[in-house]
């Protein structure tokens, strides 16, 4: 930090300080598991995301459907508004644990289900395969982390916007123009391989084909349905994964190598479980992100009484959140250091390198 303020580019000062301190790919505490149970844990299975990416698919196939056969009626709305979730929402954890290479024990589902949800959420599947990489490696660690949400000090009408996509959504569209003109952002560019970026722009320009042709059937057909079926989706279903992202990380901790002070863990209903695909479990999912999503509530049970107890709900979670929120425009260190149990060791603190 530069007096004081936190500088979040990837090229800037709080990057290149983190670098020299040792505080960036750092050794992040994790709680004692047996090797054997952990091993068990980490099993991939098939079973779990086959079933879910069916009910996933049939839910949205179904309420497009229905949609598109009300319209232009305001019937339509509901069923529009449902599958904004499921494109919008769903499709971000699906990108997230597909990304993990964890949700399918097969590479090639994995990979399949991760490019149909990069396309929906209009993150570029190798950019952000690379971006969510660095962001488990230094998470939370300003100059460091591209995926850092809540900044310091608080943009809440920058957040209350994006519960629409209005944020993410441009910022993605631009990446997209640029990518297929051949270019990457200078950002992107430093932790994304040379090697991909031939990858970066094919994908670019596929997915602008896509969106093209989308529009030419819209005209051809004379109906709005394609374009709410392909793309504004993304807009209108985006408020749930903003929502419970800002539940991941926000109020708590920056700059620090225990995942018990920078995310939480938060009880929430079965529908948002589905559409979340268990990352309410967003401690154990840092100290473990090999441990594939279904087993997520298991861990859970085996390492809590090591960790800070978890929010009840997500109403309990933006009820502790929002106060530090508040108090981060005044102050910009302040966050909220929850507590352990006594079962729990201590939260490891960082030491500088020095020399």
């Amino acid at each position: 930090m530069v007096d004081g303020t936190r500088e979040y580019s990837l090229l800037g000062p709080d990057g290149e300080q983190a670098m020299a301190t040792g505080l960036a790919g750092a050794r992040w505490y994790q709680t004692e598991i047996p090797r054997k149970q952990l091993a068990e844990l980490m099993q991939r299975r098939d079973g779990p995301a086959i079933r879910d990416t069916i009910i996933l698919f049939a839910a949205m196939a179904a309420l497009g459907t229905a949609g598109a056969m009300l319209f232009p009626s305001w019937l339509s709305v509901p069923a529009f508004l449902a599958y904004g979730v499921l494109y919008g929402s769903a499709m971000d954890s699906r990108w997230h644990e597909c990304g993990h290479k964890t949700a399918f024990n097969s590479r090639w589902m994995n990979d399949v289900v991760y490019q149909i949800a990069c396309f929906c959420m209009i993150r570029n599947p190798y950019s952000w395969r690379w971006s969510h990489a660095r962001h488990h490696t230094d998470t939370i660690i300003v100059g460091r982390d591209p995926e850092i949400q809540l900044m310091r000090p608080p943009a809440f009408m920058k957040w209350i916007v994006n519960f629409l996509g209005l944020i993410d959504v441009p910022a993605g569209i631009r990446r997209m123009f640029l990518n297929a003109g051949g270019r990457l952002d200078p950002q992107e560019a430093s932790f994304i391989p040379q090697v991909d970026h031939p990858k970066v722009i094919r994908i670019a320009r596929i997915w602008m084909l896509i969106y093209a042709g989308t529009i030419a059937a819209a005209i051809a057909l004379g109906s709005w349905v394609p374009v709410l079926l392909v793309g504004p989706p993304r807009l209108y279903g985006a408020w749930h994964h903003v929502m419970t992202g800002m539940l991941q990380h926000g109020g708590l901790a920056d700059n620090v190598v225990d995942h018990r002070l920078n995310s939480r863990t938060v009880h929430m209903n079965p529908i948002s479980r589905f559409i979340y695909w268990n990352m309410n479990y967003h401690v154990e999912h840092h100290m473990f992100p090999k441990v594939p999503f279904h087993a997520l509530p298991v861990l859970h049970r085996l390492i809590k009484h090591d960790l800070p107890a978890p929010s009840p709900s997500i109403a309990a979670g933006f009820a502790e959140m929002w106060p530090a929120l508040v108090r981060q425009l005044r102050n910009e260190n302040y966050f909220i250091r929850r507590e352990l149990p006594a079962t729990a060791q201590p939260y490891r603190e960082f030491t500088a390198k020095t020399g």
